[in-house]
């Protein structure tokens, strides 16, 4: 048997009344993960356990088997591992969003998805004013950075989420508590830098949004993870465009795809992401690829987009992933499901349990389920199940 588990984050979502109080996946066209849904089983799954975030670092270590209650010690030091960048035993790894602040307002937590390039070079400068042997800040994709600080500096910090604020001021959800006072003062610092930086200038007259604040969420330590073969006795491969879920792979000790053309965005390579999966199952037993754009889609508030989004999951991961397993001579599990819902009306993650359904090549008993979204799932045989032990009940060890 082979198991590929695909992931298309934050497509759930709640009814809106301008798609006639229907949700954006029952609004979607999802031929394939209807096909799964139909043809297998069905139910919701808690990806978030209570007390804690429902963000995709823990949404999405559930999904791949470590149950956050256990392994969970902040978002950064996942995307730190993913971006080469090795902490020592007292380091804590901040992650550090390019965000775009008009009036003291946050507006745009991506700054308008701002180039590598562009954000690599302001980045650099950010470095350059403010690192020195306490702080250092690191490059990574788009908006998304790395601010590592020694000897266990702001561990404890209370700090918000950016797309969790979009349109509210700064100053209500700056740092508190321990340690606030500097990072504040980091922030702060960093707009004087960045409101006159050439790249966001020429973004200003572009008529793009600038990178003219950083901001810092999502620390931890580095975690400790018991590798995915020796729980689970799989060998396995992971496949995204975000540093925190290849994080998780790396600790977990998966092999990282790299797919071309995989931007963690709407116009990311569905097709290569899907044919890279195919590929893979010929060495590994277990594949997840994960597909950030329906999440992104929900953080703009853009219904329409999210749609196209999960109808591209659908017809590109979906539907490639699904005609290639029914040809192959082994036997795939496939299991189709988002992380976390991520409501248009809400721009963020929310932790109501998520649709999942399983279809296997081989012979199988359909559940009563006959579409996936929220609504039809819940008249699967599965019920609601901890996300933690999906891997293990797919794999027939419970």
């Amino acid at each position: 048997m082979k198991y590929v588990v695909l992931i298309g984050d934050g497509m759930a979502d709640e009814p809106l009344e301008e798609l006639g109080n229907r949700t954006v996946l029952q609004k979607a066209s999802t031929p394939n993960m209807d096909y799964v849904t139909l043809n297998g089983r069905a139910g919701l799954a808690q990806t978030v356990p209570d007390g804690l975030h429902p963000g995709s670092d823990v949404a999405n270590m559930s999904i791949i088997g470590y149950d956050p209650k256990k392994y969970y010690s902040g978002r950064s030091p996942l995307e730190a591992a993913s971006m080469g960048v090795e902490l020592a035993q007292d380091d804590v790894a901040f992650r550090c969003n390019l965000i775009t602040i008009k009036d003291d307002i946050i507006t745009d937590h991506s700054s308008g998805h701002i180039s590598n390039e562009e954000a690599e070079e302001l980045i650099k400068n950010i470095d350059s004013e403010l690192g020195n042997e306490r702080f250092r800040f690191y490059p990574g994709i788009s908006y998304r950075h790395l601010m590592v600080a020694k000897k266990g500096f702001g561990a404890n910090t209370i700090c918000v989420p950016p797309h969790d604020v979009i349109d509210e001021s700064r100053h209500d959800h700056m740092p508190k508590g321990e340690d606030s006072e500097t990072l504040v003062e980091l922030t702060e610092r960093s707009m004087k830098i960045l409101k006159d930086h050439p790249v966001n200038k020429k973004r200003v007259d572009e008529g793009k949004n600038p990178g003219n604040s950083i901001w810092l969420w999502g620390q931890g330590y580095a975690p400790a993870f018991t590798p995915f073969k020796d729980l689970y006795s799989l060998n396995g491969a992971i496949i995204s465009a975000v540093d925190l879920v290849k994080g998780i792979g790396m600790y977990a000790g998966l092999d990282i795809i790299e797919v071309p053309g995989a931007t963690g965005y709407l116009d990311t390579n569905y097709l290569g992401k899907a044919e890279y999966a195919i590929e893979a199952l010929k060495d590994h037993d277990f594949v997840f690829v994960h597909v950030e754009a329906p999440d992104e889609a929900g953080h703009m508030g853009n219904a329409e987009a999210k749609i196209k989004a999960i109808e591209d999951f659908d017809e590109k991961v979906v539907g490639t992933v699904l005609r290639s397993a029914q040809n192959m001579d082994e036997d795939v599990t496939i299991m189709v499901l988002p992380d976390h819902p991520t409501p248009i009306a809400l721009r963020t993650h929310t932790s109501v349990p998520i649709p999942v359904a399983i279809y296997c090549t081989c012979e199988d008993s359909p559940d009563n389920a006959d579409a996936f979204d929220e609504e039809s799932v819940k008249k699967g045989s599965l019920g609601t199940l901890y996300a933690a032990d999906l891997v293990r009940m797919l794999i027939g060890k419970d």
